[in-house]
């Protein structure tokens, strides 16, 4: 849940909705709009694996791994590198920050996390990744000691299951 403007909003989804319209990270038209929903939605699948890592039985996590690692270098890397390298645009979509260019970082940085070299065969995502990690809010926000959350340890998948499997 996120309180914001007065609201207790729940879904990831309708969160990230708002926050991108209300900070104009949704394009300027249905058809950027219609862009970025569509990377978003393939980007959150990658991102569900990741976060649902933490909580695989020890045996499993470094299965995932290997899956998530496949995943991302056949099925979805080589979309974002085609469309960075093919359209001639600064971001994903339009010349101008979207939710679709910060799901993006979110899911390679997590990922990066568990690979350090995935993105090794995708030279237009590592320009991507260090362009979009520079701007300054981003910046501050990735900066150690910032509000952003540190990956899950054993403390949090602890606490995680004494909430939801008392």
């Amino acid at each position: 849940m996120v309180e914001i403007d007065g609201m207790k909003l729940v879904q990831t989804r309708s969160i990230l909705h708002y926050i991108a319209d209300k900070h104009h990270l949704f394009g300027k038209d249905l058809k950027e709009r219609t862009l970025i929903d569509m990377y978003v939605e393939g980007t959150l699948d990658l991102l569900e694996l990741i976060i649902m890592h933490p909580f695989l039985k020890p045996d499993d996590q470094q299965k995932e791994v290997v899956n998530m690692a496949q995943k991302a270098i056949i099925r979805y890397f080589p979309v974002f590198e085609k469309v960075l390298r093919d359209h001639g645009q600064r971001f994903l979509v339009g010349n101008q920050l979207s939710l679709a260019d910060v799901i993006l970082l979110q899911t390679i940085l997590a990922l990066e996390e568990k690979i350090p070299n995935i993105l090794s065969a995708f030279p237009h995502l590592q320009e991507f990744t260090v362009k979009i990690s520079n701007i300054p809010t981003i910046k501050k926000f990735l900066e150690p000691g910032s509000k952003k959350k540190p990956p899950p340890d054993d403390i949090y998948v602890r606490t995680v299951y004494n909430i939801f499997m008392p």
